[in-house]
């Protein structure tokens, strides 16, 4: 049942229109995966179709899409052109955009396949939020937050977002200046419940496979011992490894980074598992 459908639209979060793709290989063996990009990122950087291509040639699908306010648009999904959507992106926003992609994918199938979560970084954290879902059988998280509320500045950087109500993240690939409204804040304190990743893994029943990077600057590994220490399961250190595990933007090479390459081999042998 091949099946290739790219840059198709969705209906994420507050209705904003966003890109998914879809890809079933010829030799599909029913397990589709679901790939959640992380904080500025999105469902083509650097090596993720590599990523991809990986999965498909091993006879798995794969999904993967960007989040409705990740400051890409239908026409430019890259280069983050609609910044006022990227302020106002919020957790709550993700979770109801990766449940907005599950229920789009449910509809291009008779039968639902066994789906699987891969989430790198701020996508883990969505992804272990969402192991309550039914739909997922697995998961794996590739350099995830543990704790939301850490992203958060504190004191009197918390005072002077809340007066400006915007403060601003450097871009180092394009250069801008991205920014985040206070409202994301006042969204997750709201929403602290549901927002709460140790309380999802200590309640979650999916098997769940945690890596991480032992030379990352940008989610520190003692996040992913965290999770582990709460799922109950080994973590899985990549030696030498950063927060992207190799791949840069854009990727011009025809392989994955090394470290990649050790990543696929490991989820590919997780997802093989029953348990």
């Amino acid at each position: 049942m091949k099946k290739q459908l790219i840059n198709q639209i969705y209906k994420g979060a507050q209705g904003k229109e966003s890109l998914v793709d879809l890809c079933i290989p010829e030799n599909f063996n029913n397990k589709l995966i679901v790939f959640i990009h992380g904080f500025m990122g999105y469902k083509d950087w650097g090596s993720w179709n590599l990523f991809q291509d990986f999965y498909t040639s091993e006879g798995f699908g794969f999904c993967k899409y960007n989040v409705s306010h990740n400051g890409g648009t239908l026409e430019n999904p890259i280069d983050f052109s609609d910044l006022e959507a990227f302020s106002k992106n919020n957790y709550s926003y993700e979770l109801e955009d990766l449940q907005c992609v599950l229920n789009w994918v449910e509809k291009q199938f008779e039968t639902l396949p066994e789906i699987y979560l891969i989430g790198h970084s701020r996508g883990g954290g969505i992804a272990l939020l969402t192991a309550s879902d039914s739909r997922i059988k697995k998961i794996a998280t590739l350099a995830a937050i543990s704790n939301i509320e850490k992203r958060f500045p504190e004191g009197k950087q918390l005072e002077v977002w809340k007066t400006q109500g915007t403060k601003y993240v450097l871009n180092s690939r394009t250069n801008q200046k991205m920014p985040n409204s206070y409202s994301q804040y006042e969204d997750f304190i709201n929403h602290k419940d549901q927002l709460n990743i140790e309380q999802a893994c200590l309640n979650s029943k999916v098997p769940t496979m945690v890596i991480h990077g032992d030379m990352d600057t940008s989610v520190d590994i003692e996040e992913g011992k965290e999770i582990s220490t709460w799922l109950k399961t080994r973590l899985f250190e990549i030696e030498e490894a950063e927060h992207t595990f190799g791949a840069t933007q854009p990727w011009l090479e025809k392989e994955m980074p090394e470290h990649l390459q050790k990543i696929c081999a490991i989820t590919h042998a997780f997802f093989h598992i029953d348990f």
